[in-house]
């Protein structure tokens, strides 16, 4: 062209950033003053704001805002709005914040654009703030604010602001579009209110996968996994094909029953669906097979992720510490650093968990202390509460309640009920009792504390202590959980409490059960009585043993599982050490794989060994 003006100039620019090369966009910037000597005017420094920001351009960013200072046209809306919007992409909100607040003029744009940024980042009381600005004003909402909105109220699981603003939303002349019911789905869904979630999808006439995951979403993120696989049926019944993030929901509800041969069927779909190789159905495959048992089958899943972030490292690093693998755990943490990659909080959960089944003091306290700080995670609840599991399960009590009473961040009674577990295990019962008094005045109705101390009382033989308990348990209404153990064989979960008897093959289960026992006796089997908790006979104690509701289940599955196939069983609560000397020695008379994942960890038991070096 022989004359290039501003709107030549611009349009070049315009389509070059619409094609994605944001960067040839900042040259033509650079060619437009230095060749034709040419001033930009407003709608050339939105398109160069917009470069920048999609091009990760910062310093160029800042640059470009001061020459539009200077020039006076940063009081132009566009402009403003471009750049506040690249600040936020940037994820410097305070910047985000100076330009909207002293730059004078607000559209609801700018809103979006300021709320959005700190929403995402996750400035909620900011945001709030912002919020009661433009509820001052007199800017019209669009389906972008209230989307953003309903985003914000999810965050804070505030319901009272969420039903407000779907009040307002119903009143208004927005398009209830799939965007804005996903986010009301998604509201009510992490404020808990599952039913308003539920009652909103069954309202639209038509449902794409966004509004159908969005609704599994909200039923697992309120523990309804059942409820969100039968949707994933429905779904695929009404033709609707799921994506990645369908796909990830139904692998974490699948992990939340443990429900090992559904997530293989699961995997199987992905494949065929082309998902697999999708960062986030990775992860939960990891996940999910991790929480199933079926921890060779995660490892393999990692190794064959093709593009892995930190949730992939830390899901593995995770599950192999919850399997007591601590060995694994660590080398992978060492892997990760090597491969530059960050560690975070969670990262630092799995990292003093495998220390804790390790029994490496010293490295615990050197990564709590030390290496966190250093990488700039702030330690919290979860680290401090494994450090004291750390440090209990080593025996050093006195020095886990030093640490309980001199850390920093607020304590819940899980972490004080650790010690008080470590008390029962190392037989220190008068220092067990003076914790448990402590944190029934912390939690008067806490469950497992009464039961702990009724235990440390009856393994003291102080059966008086017991009945005191007992009493007072009574008195305020508070049941104990029973012991449950269930496994599934053949796509069926079967349910055993001990004593059960209401098993139909509960004849043959006892028998079996029976016959068990008698066989690994020659191996080295001694029932354990000093596990039994109540004033009875000798003989009368070894029975009671016996048919805990583990061993039922155990000896359910090696009757009905398939040859050569692990037997895989969850139970509710803490295994007791008879139930983890039988295990061993069953599973090296029958030569089997079995699995045990109580309320603490995974116990993998084979050939007469268990995964945790019975160090648990």
């Amino acid at each position: 062209m022989p004359e290039r003006n501003l709107v030549s100039w611009c349009s070049l620019m315009a389509g070059y950033l619409q094609t994605g090369f944001s960067l040839q966009v900042l040259k033509l910037f650079k060619d437009m003053t230095l060749v034709d000597s040419l001033r930009p005017n407003e709608y050339i420094f939105a398109v160069v704001f917009s470069a920048c920001s999609d091009g990760g351009k910062a310093l160029e960013g800042r640059q470009c805002h001061g020459y539009v200072v200077k020039s006076g046209l940063v009081f132009h809306q566009y402009v403003k709005n471009a750049l506040i919007n690249m600040y936020s992409k940037f994820s410097d909100v305070k910047g985000a914040m100076r330009v909207f607040s002293l730059v004078p003029g607000y559209d609801v744009y700018s809103y979006n654009l300021v709320l959005n940024g700190l929403v995402q980042q996750g400035f909620s009381n900011e945001a709030i703030q912002v919020l009661e600005r433009l509820m001052g004003e007199s800017v019209e909402w669009d389906s972008v604010t209230y989307v953003t909105v309903f985003g914000l109220c999810a965050c804070l699981k505030d319901l009272k602001l969420g039903l407000q603003v779907h009040c307002r939303i119903l009143t208004s002349d927005v398009e209830l579009d799939v965007f804005v019911n996903s986010a009301i789905i998604n509201m009510y869904g992490k404020c808990g209110k599952v039913i308003n979630a539920r009652k909103t999808f069954d309202w639209l006439q038509v449902k794409n996968v966004v509004v159908w995951t969005g609704i599994m979403a909200a039923y697992f993120q309120n523990g309804c996994f059942e409820e969100a696989l039968n949707l994933f049926s429905e779904m695929k019944i009404g033709d609707v094909s799921p994506n990645g993030f369908t796909f990830a929901v139904m692998l974490n509800s699948t992990a939340g029953l443990s429900a090992l041969r559904h997530g293989n069927v699961l995997y199987g779909e992905i494949v065929k669906s082309g998902f697999k190789d999708h960062v986030i159905v990775g992860n939960a495959l990891i996940n999910m097979y991790a929480k199933c048992g079926d921890i060779e089958a995660a490892s393999k899943v990692f190794l064959d992720v093709m593009y892995r972030d930190c949730i992939t490292w830390n899901a593995m690093i995770c599950g192999y510490s919850h399997h007591g693998l601590g060995k694994e755990a660590m080398a992978l943490f060492h892997d990760l650093l090597a491969a530059g990659e960050c560690p975070n909080y969670v990262t630092f959960v799995g990292v003093l968990s495998a220390c804790s089944h390790l029994g490496l003091v010293k490295e615990g306290l050197y990564y709590l202390n030390q290496f966190m700080r250093q990488v700039g995670v702030e330690p919290g609840l979860e680290h401090y509460t494994c450090v004291v599991g750390l440090l209990s399960k080593a025996g050093l009590l006195a020095e886990a309640e030093k640490l309980l009473r001199s850390i920093p961040v607020e304590l819940d009674v899980i972490a004080w009920r650790t010690l008080l577990s470590a008390c029962h295990v190392h037989r220190n019962y008068g220092f067990g009792r003076r914790i448990a008094e402590f944190v029934l005045e912390m939690d008067p109705n806490d469950v497992g504390t009464y039961t702990l101390l009724s235990n440390i009382y009856a393994k003291a033989k102080r059966w008086d202590g017991v009945v005191k308990i007992r009493k007072l348990m009574r008195e305020r209404n508070i049941k104990k959980e029973p012991g449950v153990s269930w496994i599934e064989i053949r796509n069926v979960t079967h349910v055993f409490v001990s004593d059960d008897c209401q098993q139909p093959e509960s004849t043959q289960i006892y028998e079996k059960v029976k016959e068990l026992l008698a066989r690994i006796k020659p191996l080295g089997y001694i029932p354990d009585v000093t596990a039994v908790l109540h004033d009875v006979e000798e003989e009368q104690k070894e029975d009671y043993l016996s048919y805990h509701s583990e061993k039922l289940a155990i000896a359910y599955g090696l009757m009905h599982a398939p040859l050569e196939a692990p037997i895989r069983v969850f139970k509710n609560l803490r295994m007791c050490e008879d139930c983890h000397s039988a295990a061993k020695l069953i599973s090296k008379l029958t030569n089997s794989m079995i699995i045990v994942r109580d309320a603490n960890r995974f116990h993998s038991f084979q050939n007469g060994c268990c995964s945790c070096a019975d160090y648990w």
